[in-house]
C-alpha cells in the first residue's frame, strides 16, 4: 500500500484521542503506516491502570507504571503527539474541537478517552472517598490511607488514646478487592513495626459491596475463595451492603454510620462525559453504542473503542473494560481506519478473552485463564508475570520486579511517601 492521499495530496492523517491502553496500541498499530498520525491527550504519559492501586498502597511509585507518550512512540516518524483537551466534534466537518479553541482536521477519528469513577448521581461522595483512575487519584489515595495511621499515631501521643483506625473500601471488583488486601497487609505486617504510639494491626478494614458477592464478574468459585483469602488477611467484607452516603470521616451503610479514618470507592465507572460530544446511542454508562467494526453509526471514519464503546461482538460476547480488550480494540480500530481510507469496508471486530486476574496480597490472588481457575500463590505469580510482561519499555519491568522481589523479602513499602496537598 502507497501513501494514503487527500484530495489537496497531502498525506491522509488519522488522530486518536486519549492516550490510555486503547489509544497508545492504536497509535502503535499505525507506526510506520502510509498515514500521519496524531495522538492527544491532556496528559503526557500512558499509565499502566491495572497497578495504579500498587501506588495508592505505596507499593510502588508513580514512575514505575508510566511513561511519557512521546518517548514510547519516539521511534515512529509518522505520530506525533499532542498535550492537548478535546471539547467537542464536528463529525460533517471532521474537526475536533480543543478546549482552547482551537480545530483539529481528520480523514479517520479513533476516540479512546476511557472513563472515570461513577458516584451514582451522588458527585458530592467523591471528596470524602475518592475514586482510582489516574495517577492524581492514586496520590491522594495514599495520602489518605497514610495519613490516617499518622493521624492516629498523633493522637495517641498527644492525648494518650486514639480513635479506632477504619478504613472502609466502597466496591468489591478487583479494584475494591486488591485495594482491601493492600491495607489490611500494610496495616498487619509491613507498617506494624513503624509505630510505636498504635498497634496498627488492629486497624479495621471494611470491604463493601452491594451484590451478594465479592469480584461479581467471577465465577463464583473464584469469588468464594477471593473472600476466605480476604478473611484471612482480616478485611471484613460485608457483601448486600448498600452505602447510602458518604461524609467526611463516617459513611452510612442501610442506615448505619461508621466512623472511618478513609475511605476509598471502588464501586463503579462512567464513561467520559466527551460520549455525549458524538451524537451516538448511548448506554446506561454513558458508553457509545457502537457498530461491529467499532464505528460510530453514521460516520464510517469515527471509531470508538475502549471503556468508551459498548459492544458485543461477532459472536455476542460483551466485550468487558478492560485493559486486554482496550488494547485489542485499539489495533483493530487501527487496521479498520487504514481499511476505510483506502476505501474498503472495515472488519468485525472479535474479542479474544485472555483471562481475569485479581489480587488480594502477599501469596494471595484468583485467575481464571480460559478453562483454568487458580487461587493463592500459583495465581499471585502468574498475576505477577502477565502485569510486569505487559508493561511499557523494559526499564520499567525491571524496576518494578526488582522493587516487587526488595517488597517481597523485607515487607517494607516501596514509595511509602505522604505528598499531594496536605491541606485537603
Amino acid at each position: 500500500m502507497g501513501a494514503l492521499r487527500g484530495t489537496a495530496g497531502a498525506r491522509k492523517r488519522v488522530v486518536i484521542v486519549g492516550g490510555g491502553f486503547g489509544g497508545l496500541y492504536a497509535a502503535k498499530a499505525l507506526a510506520g503506516k502510509p498515514v500521519d498520525v496524531l495522538l492527544i491527550d491532556r496528559n503526557n504519559h500512558h499509565v499502566f491502570q491495572p497497578l495504579l492501586y500498587q501506588v495508592a498502597a505505596g507499593g510502588l511509585s508513580p514512575g514505575q507504571i508510566a511513561a511519557p507518550l512521546r518517548h514510547i512512540l519516539r521511534r515512529a516518524s509518522n505520530i506525533e503527539v499532542l498535550l492537548a483537551e478535546v471539547a467537542g466534534f464536528d463529525l460533517d466537518g471532521r474537526t475536533l474541537r480543543l478546549k482552547d479553541g482551537a480545530e483539529v482536521a481528520y480523514d479517520a477519528l479513533i476516540v479512546a478517552v476511557g472513563a472515570r469513577h461513577a458516584y451514582f448521581h451522588h458527585d458530592a461522595w467523591e471528596a470524602h472517598a475518592p475514586g482510582l483512575k489516574t495517577l492524581e487519584d492514586a496520590i491522594e489515595m495514599r495520602r489518605r490511607i497514610l495519613t490516617a495511621f499518622e493521624e492516629a499515631a498523633r493522637e495517641a501521643i498527644l492525648t494518650g488514646k486514639a480513635e479506632p483506625l477504619t478504613f472502609a473500601v466502597i466496591g468489591a471488583g478487583p479494584t475494591g478487592v486488591e485495594l482491601a488486601g493492600a491495607i489490611a497487609d500494610i496495616a498487619r505486617r509491613i507498617v506494624a513495626g513503624d509505630y510505636k504510639a498504635i498497634d496498627t494491626r488492629k486497624a479495621r478494614v471494611l470491604l463493601l459491596e452491594g451484590s451478594d458477592r465479592v469480584l461479581p464478574t467471577f465465577p463464583n468459585e473464584l469469588s468464594i475463595k477471593a473472600r476466605r483469602q480476604l478473611e484471612e488477611l482480616g478485611v471484613e467484607v460485608r457483601t448486600k451492603a448498600l452505602v447510602t452516603e458518604v461524609e467526611a470521616r463516617r459513611i452510612q451503610v442501610e442506615g448505619e454510620w461508621i466512623p472511618v479514618r478513609a475511605a476509598l470507592w471502588a464501586a463503579g465507572v462512567a464513561a467520559s462525559p466527551l460520549a455525549s460530544q458524538l451524537g451516538a446511542e448511548l448506554d446506561a454508562a454513558g458508553r457509545v453504542l457502537v457498530q461491529a467494526d467499532l464505528s460510530l453509526p453514521g460516520h464510517s471514519d469515527v471509531f470508538v473503542i475502549g471503556d468508551l464503546a459498548a459492544l458485543r461482538d461477532a459472536r455476542g460476547v460483551a466485550v468487558p473494560g478492560m485493559a486486554a480488550a482496550a488494547v485489542q480494540m485499539g489495533r483493530a480500530a487501527a487496521a479498520n481506519a487504514l481499511r476505510h481510507l483506502d476505501g474498503e469496508p472495515g472488519r468485525a471486530f472479535i474479542y479474544k478473552d485472555k483471562g481475569s486476574l485479581a489480587t488480594i496480597g502477599r501469596n494471595r490472588a484468583v485467575a481464571q485463564i480460559g478453562r483454568w481457575r487458580l487461587s493463592g500463590l500459583v495465581a499471585w505469580l502468574v498475576w505477577a508475570l502477565v502485569h510486569v510482561s505487559l508493561l511499557i519499555g523494559f526499564g520499567n519491568r525491571v524496576r518494578v520486579m526488582g522493587e516487587w522481589i526488595w517488597a517481597y523479602f523485607k515487607r517494607e513499602l516501596s514509595a511509602g511517601l505522604i505528598t499531594g496537598d496536605r491541606r485537603q
